[in-house]
């Protein structure tokens, strides 16, 4: 078989594929489908140019493989496509992996991005902070990854090792690291009086049980006197939307919590139930950039029900269900076909969660020209404030509301 004539099947079959997919994102408006034509028309002409002039012969399965990537990522950062070949990978490591970084890790700016670190995990203990950039993993760029990849290749036997190469603000070159698996244990949702009548409860992922827990832990406040409670979901990205959900029907009893969207998937809406509230106590809401998914849904829900104040840093903005859909040669694609959306509209994996009182990240203090500079993901090089200006922030506030 001739050259041209492979690179003709590739357009073509790139051709269905494409067409497949914006077929399913445009309805069935005839203006969407000329649209489609016209740029399967204009790829058609773009590789037929490649395949003809560029300056050397090029490995067009690479070519095309790339486009499919670019064509998946840039709808978001949770859609990708998957290669035969990493697709089975794919499969084949997640039922055996059983070790974890504990980090939430996502794509920003085309890369792998930290969204928030678990307490006591191996990327912690190794000095992975949230915001940092794993420019590559095992050596391979992580720009050139899926997502679902990225996660396989954080993944493994527990007490193996991963190695990173982390992009971190004020640093002028990555720096390499060693991160050494383990079995990921989240922690218990904690619980103290911060000062008097005013209740904390802090939880770092919203994952399946913890809505009970954040329920015990509300109860027993109340019974030591609190009048007023803090709700810390501060670096809180891991866990479930339903979960999200339940959480914040603790401390609503009437309203909209969040809904379910997409294109093709008909609007579910979750709203609260009274008989599952459990305090009408005043309520604030701490968040940050690494508040993500499930705990985004309670920080809307609390702020656009005017149930309490959502305190701290704009969210990151994560919240969609997928669907995998097997291709013919054996990759595959992986597209989010609804989102999560707010009280009133707004779809939470665009506009994230602005506080309506906003109090700036420890993390994003300027540091001194004269501090010294850490030149390694060090945690005793950090710099450190030992004022929690976010919780300051947030007991101010509840102490301006009446009980």
């Amino acid at each position: 078989m001739s050259m041209k004539t492979k690179a003709a099947i590739l357009v073509s079959s790139f051709a269905v594929l494409l067409f497949v997919v914006v077929g399913s994102m445009g309805g069935v408006h005839a203006s969407s489908n000329d649209g489609a034509y016209r740029q399967l028309q204009v790829y058609s002409e773009v590789l037929s140019r490649v395949r003809s002039e560029y300056v050397e012969e090029p490995n067009i399965p690479k070519v095309t493989d790339g486009a499919l990537h670019g064509l998946l990522e840039s709808l978001d950062s949770n859609s990708s496509y998957m290669t035969a070949d990493a697709y089975k990978q794919y499969k084949a490591h997640r039922k055996e992996s059983k070790g974890e970084i504990g980090a939430t890790v996502s794509k920003r700016f085309g890369y792998a991005a930290v969204v928030s670190v678990l307490p006591g995990s191996p990327a912690e203990k190794a000095g992975i902070e949230a915001t940092d950039i794993f420019e590559s993993i095992e050596g391979q760029s992580t720009r050139d990854m899926s997502l679902p990849e990225i996660h396989n290749l954080l993944a493994g036997a527990p007490g193996s090792n991963v190695n990173v190469s982390v992009v971190r603000a004020r640093r002028a070159e990555p720096q390499k690291v060693v991160i050494t698996r383990d079995v990921v244990t989240i922690p218990p949702v904690s619980d103290k009086m911060v000062e008097e009548g005013i209740g904390y409860v802090k939880v770092d992922a919203l994952t399946k049980g913890k809505a009970q827990e954040i329920a015990g832990k509300v109860k027993s406040l109340e019974k030591s006197g609190a009048k007023k409670l803090v709700l810390d979901l501060r670096n809180a990205s891991d866990g479930d939307e339903g979960e999200g959900v339940a959480v914040a029907n603790l401390f609503l009893n009437h309203g909209t919590i969040t809904y379910l969207q997409g294109q093709k998937y008909p609007r579910e809406a979750f709203n609260a139930d009274p008989a599952k509230a459990v305090t009408t106590l005043p309520l604030a809401v701490l968040v940050n950039k690494g508040t993500a998914g499930p705990a985004e849904i309670v920080a809307a829900a609390v702020l656009e029900n005017a149930r309490g104040d959502v305190v701290g840093d704009k969210t990151f903005g994560d919240g969609s269900v997928q669907k995998t859909i097997d291709l013919p040669d054996g990759g595959a694609l992986i597209l989010s076909v609804a989102k999560y959306y707010s009280p009133s509209g707004k779809a939470i994996q665009d506009a994230a969660v602005t506080p309506n009182v906003v109090v700036a990240d420890e993390a994003d203090n300027i540091v001194p020209e004269d501090e010294e500079q850490p030149t390694a993901p060090d945690q005793e090089a950090k710099p450190k404030n030992t004022v929690d200006d976010q919780l300051k922030k947030a007991v101010e506030v509840l102490k301006s509301r009446a009980s």
